[in-house]
């Protein structure tokens, strides 16, 4: 997600309570298959579509840092500066729902705008 320009969606998780379940519902529904990603003690998987070996989406467990996240589909747009977006974010009648933090060296937030909707903020690593 790195190479993205800003502004792109990057990436798509669906976070929810019964992830096996969900995820053999994706996998008979589109096509899918799943790799499993190691988190602290479970599985979360990167959804793979047929034609092609390059993730299209995450399904997560609500659990861990998940675990207050209601079950949706969470886009991840890019950034050039995480703080700034955030702070921009709240002045202009948004809301912080997790503020910054690390993700494997790059830095994620999830914010709600001013009507509601919620997505998650994604500043690459340097």
């Amino acid at each position: 997600m790195s190479s993205l320009p800003i502004g792109s969606i990057g990436w798509v998780d669906l976070t929810v309570p019964e992830c096996g379940t969900i995820r053999s519902f994706y996998e008979r529904v589109v096509g899918w298959s799943s790799q499993p990603i190691e988190m602290e003690g479970y599985s979360d998987y990167c959804m793979i579509p047929p034609a092609g070996d390059v993730p299209a989406a995450g399904i997560c467990h609500a659990r861990g840092v998940n675990a207050d996240i209601p079950p949706h589909w969470l886009i991840y747009i890019t950034v050039a500066n995480i703080d700034e977006s955030v702070r921009t974010c709240v002045e202009l009648g948004g809301s912080i729902i997790r503020p910054p933090g690390d993700m494997g060296g790059a830095k994620v937030a999830i914010i709600r705008d001013p009507a509601g909707a919620v997505c998650a903020l994604y500043e690459a690593a340097k």
